[in-house]
């Protein structure tokens, strides 16, 4: 509250102008879960481009249908994935470090996998203060097991492993290392020695005068490190996974997702229609889409209807508004394969022409026709005809087709409850991605209302708020309609908030608009004329 004036002369008063801006939120950030060679694991990790990928769960690997779609994502115009790696029963590497007496220092990797297994570590006494028998530098290094050259390498001085030592080794470690950690007990406490390791050198061959010493690195324990076995639903959605925030529900704490792809869980199994029906209901709640993966076992047209269709078994396991089916697999280079063709889950490379489409026209556009090519996608590993299209669609199955000139592009923009006898509100996916993306922009951009006083001065500013965000996007071209009355509505007064609502401590806004519906048919009528002739 401004001070009463006291002197004469001019005051100013700076007056709050009501305005609090809301932002659209993101709309093609894509989350991946699945199996990787490495990489923290259960947790929701960011990453910006393939190479960041590779750098820190490993690139492409023959254990890991998700690296691929990874790769897809990239490769098609993806900007930012979010990483969930899960594994079932992957060890980590062990180095055990002699510390005389007191017993050994045993350094582990810093996650899971075979990986760890190429890891070796060089103690010396070049500190700080020599006499310090606590003190020691340590080298960690990684070599690729296929060159036999240094991949990685990460040097720190004068740790300690005294605890009251800013330097002390679990602490450092864990907090600049990408490599190794120290083991700890059940309870989580580091398994550390009271006296440093034992240096690791040995004297040169043949005898040096005065003798000298050269490095002897010590490697991890051989077999130490394992892959372990292909994950399966327990990794995803096992018992006490949501409350320990693992497994699928590592996403929750990630701030923001709006796709979802869990590819295969090996190039062999598929995921099963219980956790693809478990991933659906979590992006309900999560305002995603999920993207599905067709049944490797839809080889054909006719099984993709049969099954599809079939009233008696779900080889789905969902019909949420939230998820789209793309048929069939893709068919692309494998590189660890000396380049032969084989076919691979498509979700990767459709996130990718999602996040495309949504940078270059919007999220309102579908993402499919003409422009939604794919990239890198040699051959489909069905070929479809139009009838045959025209059997898929109406069911509500999304299909990627392959012209001549064009090539492969996606050639559907439905979500699975798409299928014309459902005659569903959100059958289109432009129509169910938009208002997920006004529903979470709005929920972000109003936060600022709670425990405001509850008036017509309010609404006033919810009006305002509300209505420039919605008046931004109309401009944009993300509504039907040729001008703001016929295009969207914002309403929020006494008629929508009533006095008991107030007592309640509740405001209501009513936001509506008119979406935009692709142009899935388009009808020319031709007419033949006799001629001009005059009467």
């Amino acid at each position: 509250m401004a001070s009463a004036p006291t002197y004469p002369g001019v005051y100013i008063r700076e007056i709050p102008s009501g305005v609090h801006t809301i932002t659209g939120v993101a709309t093609s950030i894509t989350a991946f879960i699945g199996r990787a060679p490495r990489g923290p694991a259960d947790a929701a990790t960011v990453v910006n481009s393939f190479a960041d990928y590779e750098r820190q769960f490993g690139g492409l690997s023959l254990l890991s249908t998700m690296s691929f779609a990874v790769r897809d994502f990239f490769l098609n115009g993806g900007s930012q994935a979010i990483i969930v790696r899960v594994h079932n029963a992957a060890t980590s590497a062990t180095i055990t470090l002699p510390a005389g007496s007191p017993g050994n220092l045993v350094l582990e990797a810093a996650n899971p996998g075979s990986w760890g297994n190429n890891l070796s570590v060089l103690v010396d006494f070049a500190t700080r203060s020599p006499s310090d028998a606590s003190l020691f530098n340590l080298t960690i290094t990684e070599t690729n097991p296929v060159t036999g050259q240094t991949a990685n390498s990460e040097v720190f001085l004068n740790v300690s492993t005294s605890k009251t030592d800013p330097r002390f080794l679990p602490r450092v470690l864990e907090q600049g290392s990408n490599l190794v950690r120290v083991r700890k007990d059940g309870s989580g406490n580091p398994l550390i020695p009271g006296v440093r390791p034992l240096a690791t050198t040995t004297p040169t061959s043949p005898p040096t005068s005065p003798p000298s010493t050269k490095p002897n690195p010590v490697p991890a324990a051989p077999g130490s490190g394992g892959d372990g076995s292909d994950v399966a639903d327990a990794q995803f959605t096992g018992p006490g996974l949501d409350s320990a925030k693992k497994g699928l529900f590592s996403l929750e704490l990630a701030d923001l997702f709006n796709l979802l792809c869990i590819p295969p869980f090996s190039f062999s199994a598929d995921v099963s229609a219980a956790l693809v029906s478990a991933a659906a209901s979590y992006c309900e709640t999560r305002r995603a889409m999920l993207l599905v993966d067709p049944p490797s076992a839809w080889t054909t047209k006719t099984i993709a209807v049969n099954q599809f269709s079939d009233p008696t078994t779900d080889f789905i396991g969902t019909r949420s508004k939230n998820a789209a089916l793309f048929f069939p697999r893709v068919r692309e280079a494998n590189p660890l394969h000396d380049n032969q063709i084989e076919s691979f889950a498509p979700c990767g490379a459709v996130a990718g022409v999602f996040a495309r489409t949504d940078a270059q026209r919007g999220v309102w556009k579908a993402p499919a026709g003409q422009d939604a090519s794919l990239a890198g996608v040699a051959e489909l590993s069905v070929s479809l005809t139009d009838a045959e299209n025209g059997e898929l669609n109406p069911l509500g199955v999304n299909c990627l087709r392959s012209f001549p000139i064009i090539g492969r592009v996606v050639w559907g923009a439905r979500t699975l409850q798409g299928a014309n006898q459902l005659a569903s509100e959100w059958k289109y996916v432009p129509v169910r991605r938009t208002a997920l993306f006004l529903e979470e922009s709005l929920y972000r951009g109003t936060q600022w209302v709670v425990f405001e006083p509850n008036d017509e001065s309010l609404w006033a500013q919810i009006r305002l708020n509300v209505g420039a965000f919605m008046q931004s996007l109309f401009r944009q071209g993300a509504f039907q309609g040729k001008t703001p009355r016929d295009a969207y509505l914002v309403k929020c007064d006494s008629e929508t908030t009533t006095q008991n609502d107030i007592n309640n401590g509740i405001v209501n806004i009513l936001v509506g608009f008119a979406p935009l519906k692709p142009a899935e048919f388009v009808i020319i009528q031709i007419q033949q004329l006799a001629g001009q002739i005059q009467v």
